[in-house]
């Protein structure tokens, strides 16, 4: 069943431009009709993610749920034109609200096509290009996935009181947060949610990717296919100077020495735009020596995704999740077929505390078996490329190294997204920490006194 959610009047006033077009420059219109694009491309990939996945999983979320958390406080400009523009949501069998999501249009300019994410339920969705037309995906239905059992109450009150604390403002005024999870000695410890979200809703993984993407590149060294201080295969063919010295280790330690035009966590034209990796992530310049210095860029984890792709043809994102049974996590592409691992990952709490768990197990999966190299935590941890400046945290290899912080073990590191995301490792006390939010922009949640104060309650 296609559902119609504003009404036409609404689709002929996201048409127009907010301010008058004689009041702005030509740069002006064009940008403010490109931040129309974006906006569409971001409310229709966070609807059609956002639902298909949880229903994938055998949970379920409304559109209304997905306005009030994925597309409430998003960035600027985007956070006042999303809300205004007409959506439909697309069935594979028409008037039947129990079949598989098809996709999602968003209407953002008279005529201009919508804006198009299609779902393919084995890996998520896709957004189209800007203007672009295509054919909803083939109907490629992965069995659903059992519901999740009930929510594991946390055993101690101390606990309990410091995980309820999480979803006020007592670490950080303004911050929003849906999920906790704490595991200790390999056992879930306990878990809260906040409402509409449960064990079997995913969420976006926003840069959490960049963890998952280090732990592709740990079980491909594994495997013998290749190592970190090999090329990543940059620069032109048979270029050995410049681009062509960038390595594996420098991509996964932000230090490739190439430029980009915004901090890293912004790449909004292969986030929202359509464009593809290939398109967006391949050839910025050279700047500085590689290795030389940091710049946190999504531009170097696609890149070190690329390195690696000629293995995903055995091994792909999905069969890392399966072995750790992660079975609620979905990576998802560009419409290319690229896997945007910088941050398209939908994955829930408990998940994401099993990715944590295989780092507290040096990479041995629940079975027994190694998926990551020997001494991979080790090297994900270890602050041993140019670090970031000015910030209360280093850098390991797709990794946040909580090594400068008092109260916290020094060997904590922790996988960190955007809009709350996090997945805090501390060896020593054999701890997995994850705290799952939608902050506002502007808004944060400080999970270095979360950190604290989920460690103190867990005692010695």
């Amino acid at each position: 069943m296609i559902r119609q959610t504003l009404a036409a009047a609404a689709l002929l006033a996201s048409s127009t431009i907010a301010a008058p077009l004689s009041a702005q420059s030509e740069q002006e219109q064009l940008d403010t009709r490109y931040d129309r694009a974006l906006a569409a491309g971001y409310k229709a990939l966070m609807l059609c993610s956002a639902i298909a996945n949880a229903e994938r999983n055998g949970a379920k979320r409304t559109p209304e749920s997905v306005e009030q958390w994925e597309l409430a406080g998003i960035q600027a400009p985007l956070d006042t034109i999303a809300p205004e523009l007409p959506y439909q949501i697309a069935r594979r069998a028409p008037n039947n609200t129990e079949s598989e999501l098809s996709h999602v249009w968003v209407e953002w300019a008279e005529g201009m096509a919508p804006r198009i994410a299609r779902h393919e339920s084995r890996r998520g969705c896709e957004l189209l290009p800007i203007g672009g037309s295509m054919p909803p995906a083939a109907a490629l239905r992965a069995p659903k996935i059992a519901p999740a059992e009930r929510i594991l109450p946390f055993p101690t009150a101390p606990l309990a009181t410091t995980a309820r604390a999480a979803f006020g403002d007592e670490f950080g005024e303004g911050a929003r947060t849906t999920a906790v999870a704490i595991l200790s000695g390999g056992e879930l410890l306990g878990e809260a949610y906040a409402p509409d979200f449960g064990p079997a809703v995913p969420q976006r993984t926003w840069s959490v990717a960049k963890s998952i993407a280090a732990s592709l590149v740990g079980a491909a060294v594994e495997r013998g296919e290749i190592a970190v201080k090999d090329r990543a295969g940059l620069g032109y063919p048979g270029e050995y100077r410049g681009r062509g010295t960038i390595t594996l280790d420098h991509l996964l330690r932000m230090a490739s020495g190439r430029y980009s035009d915004t901090p890293g966590n912004r790449t909004d034209p292969l986030y929202w735009g359509g464009t593809t990796v290939d398109e967006r992530a391949a050839n910025w310049p050279l700047i500085a020596a590689p290795g030389s210095t940091y710049r946190y860029a999504n531009n170097d984890t696609l890149m070190a995704i690329a390195a690696i792709e000629p293995t995903f043809e055995q091994h792909p994102p999905a069969e890392l999740f399966e072995r750790l049974g992660m079975h609620h996590t979905v990576a998802e592409t560009d419409w290319q077929g690229n896997y945007v691992l910088s941050s398209q990952v939908w994955s829930t709490a408990r998940d994401l505390a099993k990715l944590g768990q295989l780092y507290l197990d040096d990479g041995v999966a629940p079975d027994g078996t190694r998926i990551l190299s020997e001494g991979w935590a080790d090297y994900v941890s270890a602050p041993s490329g140019p670090q970031p400046a000015g910030r209360p945290m280093g850098y390991g290899a797709g990794f946040w190294l909580f090594n400068q912080t008092e109260g916290i073990p020094a060997d904590t590191f922790a996988a960190m997204g955007n809009r709350g995301q996090y997945v805090v490792i501390v060896p020593s006390r054999d701890v997995v920490i994850v705290r799952r939010g939608e902050d506002p922009a502007g808004k944060s949640f400080d999970i270095l006194a979360f950190t604290r104060e989920v460690l103190a309650a867990l005692g010695e």
